[in-house]
């Protein structure tokens, strides 16, 4: 199966999340998964959080990536995002209370990614998260060549609330 890895670099602006969004869009299409698709609006929420993420926590600028699937068309095909950033502070995953305007970023991307994380990058990090668009029935491989399913519905342990 093919990938097409794409970036894109994103000012320390909160501004940019727009641009991202519209970037990744494009993209998105552009590797044949429609606007309309639920996967699409997924995973452009996802980009949203954690652009957003970066470019607030941070104020530094990022790195937004995808990795997109290719051919062949049948084939179980996941699609990983992951945001880089220059700041070495591992990810906080808050809990947000009824009426809070904010801490619900991570908790979002937990709920809607089939598998997320993060790791060091350099001088900063990079933090991750995959949609499978596949049957449900089929078993996933990710990018790292681990084959998920039901029986791995603990994956999210890659990341520890700090």
């Amino acid at each position: 199966m093919q990938v097409l890895h794409v970036q894109l670099e994103v000012g320390a602006d909160p501004a940019e999340v727009g641009r991202a969004r519209r970037w990744a869009r494009s993209r998105l299409a552009g590797s044949g998964i429609e606007a309309d698709e639920p996967v699409a609006e997924t995973l452009i929420l996802l980009i949203s959080e954690l652009v957003t993420n970066a470019v607030v926590h941070t104020g530094c600028p990022a790195v937004l990536r995808m990795l997109l699937p290719g051919v062949p068309e049948d084939a179980p095909r996941t699609v990983r995002v992951e945001v880089a950033d220059t700041s070495a502070r591992p990810p906080r995953q808050r809990h947000a209370d009824g009426d809070d305007t904010n801490g619900r970023g991570l908790e979002l991307v937990s709920g809607l990614a089939d598998r997320w994380g993060w790791q060091p990058e350099g001088a900063g990090k990079s933090i991750w998260c995959e949609v499978d668009r596949c049957d449900p029935d089929a078993r996933a491989v990710a990018f790292d060549g681990v084959s998920y399913g039901d029986a791995d519905a603990d994956v999210d342990t890659a990341y520890e609330a700090v």
